[in-house]
Formats: structure tokens, C-alpha cells, sequence
């Protein structure tokens, strides 16, 4: 099962502060998540420096943040309502273009473009540990497939997707 951090304070102040920690063990219970542990973050030892250690069933990847386990709880308890995402033209359509060597290695790539997004340096993180989660649960450690995240405002495309030698890689994040 794979394990999660979640800041205690930020889940309890999003669930309106009606749980103590044995009601939101019994929550996650009737849930299908279990608190492993209460513990503090860093040295304070504060009740707001508290995070909680969730185990997270191996087939919910949405639950393996905070923004995923927390909008699945207040669907779960009916606080609102399931998200009704759509897809739609951009005004600047972008395209990926796959070369054949990686054809051969990759044969599917998948893009999109998320508009409206802001991104604290809190939820910025916890969007990095996600995909860090995914890579290595759903993509077997980078085998089988790889995710790349890029503010738009600092790329441009045409974006090429190509197979090189480890040596001629340059990555610059």
C-alpha cells in the first residue's frame, strides 16, 4: 500500500474541524483508508506542526495527495459535488512531435494543457510528490512511463519527443 503525509491542520481545517484523531481514524476507515500514524513534522513538537500517515489503497492514485484525498472526502461526505472536468480547444493549439527512434521505444505519448491553474508553493510540492508517487508506483519506476510537468509561460513549442543515448542528454528542470 502506498503511504501518504498529509499536514494535519490544512485536512482538519478543509473538513471543517469536526474530527479529533480517533474520528477521522473511523472516517478513514468506513473510507477505505487507514492512519498509520500522528506525528510531528521537523523538531516542534506543536499541535499545528502535526501530519498524519495514511495508507492509500493501491488502485486510488487520486488519493495520493492532498488536493486528490481531501475533494474525495467531501464527496464522500456529500460536502460537494463530484468535478465535472471537460476538454477544450486552446486558443494556442500545441503540438508534439514524436520521433521514430522513439517510436520504437515509446510508442504513445499523451500531452494536455491545464489553464487556471495556481499552484502555491504548498500544493506546487505536493503536485511534485504526486508525480514522484506515480512514477513509481503506476510507472514502475520510469520502465514504462514517464511524466514531464512544464509551466507553459516558459516553454514554447513545438515540443519533440525523442530516444537518445543517457550521454547526449542535457535536462535542465
Amino acid at each position: 500500500m502506498p503511504t501518504i503525509n498529509i499536514d494535519k491542520k490544512s485536512l482538519f481545517d478543509y473538513l471543517g474541524n469536526e474530527y479529533d484523531t480517533e474520528g477521522f481514524r473511523d472516517l478513514g476507515f468506513r473510507f477505505g483508508i487507514e492512519l498509520e500514524e500522528e506525528t510531528y513534522k521537523g523538531e516542534e513538537e506543536d499541535e499545528d506542526n502535526m501530519e498524519l500517515k495514511i495508507d492509500i489503497s493501491a488502485n486510488r492514485y487520486d488519493l495520493l495527495c492532498f488536493e486528490g484525498l481531501s475533494r474525495a472526502l467531501g464527496i464522500y461526505l456529500g460536502r460537494e459535488q463530484t468535478p465535472n472536468y471537460r476538454i477544450a480547444p486552446g486558443a494556442k493549439p500545441q503540438r508534439i512531435i514524436v520521433s521514430k527512434e522513439c517510436e520504437q521505444v515509446r510508442p504513445f505519448v499523451v500531452g494536455a494543457v491545464l489553464r487556471g491553474v495556481k499552484l502555491t508553493p504548498e500544493r506546487y510540492k505536493s503536485f511534485i510528490d504526486l508525480q514522484d508517487k506515480l512514477h513509481f508506483n503506476l510507472c514502475s519506476k520510469r520502465k514504462l512511463v514517464s511524466i514531464g510537468t512544464h509551466d507553459l509561460d516558459t516553454v514554447q513549442g513545438p515540443f519533440t519527443y525523442e530516444a537518445r543515448k543517457p550521454e547526449d542528454i542535457k535536462f535542465i528542470p
